[in-house]
């Protein structure tokens, strides 16, 4: 497979819908590519707290007709980062969006964990509930968003439910960039999957990003990474690394922890 993830930068001097059109001729030049990514929250940022009520849009908004078109257009999976999503009782979601390539959308998944502890996005924002996986031709993809990182009984679950590819579009902060890292070879080493961590650049909401996208292999091994600034990181990876590591060291086969294990 071949995935190209789009670290875009995201600042406050360019007006979302420019960004937004800007972001769809991007995803349009990836012709070729299986998968394409987008970062966390790129309409407005994610650490611009004051902008999400201000560019919500509804789950079929703007940027789902953008990156439709653009996903279709380009003939490639799509995992079009996240938006601040409006639903219909008014709360609002840091939601993804993965396109096929016919430009239908596949999935949709609310982010579980909400960074921010008693701000921001944890008290703006409404918590997702469900795991997502999708399925593509070549493997099961598992979505995650940013701070979802740092919980790794999320993705053990997405583990248990087929996946064999993480796609974790993030907004991760320059000052924590070594978590970013060290976050994404953990979650591949002990789940014995690929990470695609897609990130921002710029600066928002004075938060400098981090960058630094990073493709990590199921021992730990970091196929590609991004530099600080706007870039596509494109990286060709066989997703039958992911059986074939799991048989010969079969790790995974010795769990013996579980949430539903009795407790005294």
């Amino acid at each position: 497979m071949r995935a190209s993830l789009l670290q875009v930068a995201v600042n406050e001097d360019e007006p979302v819908e420019s960004r937004r059109r800007r972001v769809a001729a991007l995803v349009r030049d990836q012709a070729g590519a299986d998968l394409v990514v987008l970062p966390e929250l790129w309409t407005t940022g994610a650490f611009a707290y004051e902008a999400f009520g201000a560019e919500a849009e509804p789950l079929e908004g703007p940027t789902h007709e953008a990156m439709a078109k653009a996903a279709s257009e380009a003939g490639v999976w799509l995992h079009a980062g996240s938006v601040p999503e409006r639903a219909a009782d008014g709360t609002l979601y840091n939601t993804s969006l993965v396109f096929s390539p016919s430009g239908e959308l596949a999935e949709s998944y609310r982010k579980i964990h909400r960074f921010g502890f008693d701000k921001g996005e944890a008290v703006l924002m409404g918590a997702g509930e469900d795991l997502v996986t999708v399925r593509l031709p070549d493997t099961v993809v598992g979505v995650a968003t940013c701070y979802d990182l740092r919980f790794p009984e999320l993705f053990r679950g997405l583990v248990d439910a087929g996946a064999e590819t993480f796609v974790v579009p993030a907004g991760w902060p320059e000052r924590r960039r070594a978590h970013w890292t060290l976050l994404a070879r953990a979650r591949a080493v002990e789940n014995q999957a690929y990470v695609l961590a897609c990130g921002t650049a710029g600066t928002h909401a004075g938060v400098p990003q981090a960058g630094h996208s990073v493709v990590v292999d199921p021992w730990g091994e970091v196929l590609a990474e991004a530099g600080s600034g706007e870039e596509v990181l494109t990286v060709d990876f066989d997703p039958a690394t992911v059986a074939g590591t799991r048989d010969r060291f079969p790790a995974l086969k010795d769990r013996a922890l579980g949430l539903d294990r009795p407790r005294r």
